[in-house]
């Protein structure tokens, strides 16, 4: 009874796997990211990259300032 049922999925699943198949290696024209797309992402990497290099190097940050050990607490003043 489940037999003709899994049959016709799968044969229609093979007869999708070959459209798809047909259409990918069919012929088209590049469009923008075809063209542009390397550029684009080479381009936002070398921002990104610079941008954290100056951040880093130039802005002054003190990195790894824990007050751990260096703290001490003052005495408590109830008046």
């Amino acid at each position: 009874m489940m037999f003709p049922l899994v049959r016709n999925a799968l044969s229609s699943l093979r007869i999708r796997r070959i459209q798809q198949i047909r259409q990918s290696h069919s012929k088209h024209s590049p469009d923008f990211h075809d063209k542009y797309g390397d550029i684009l992402l080479a381009s936002g990497t070398s921002f990104c990259l610079v941008t954290w290099v100056f951040l880093v190097t130039q802005i002054g940050i003190q990195w790894g300032c824990s007050p751990v050990g260096r703290v001490t607490p003052q005495e408590w003043n109830e008046e």
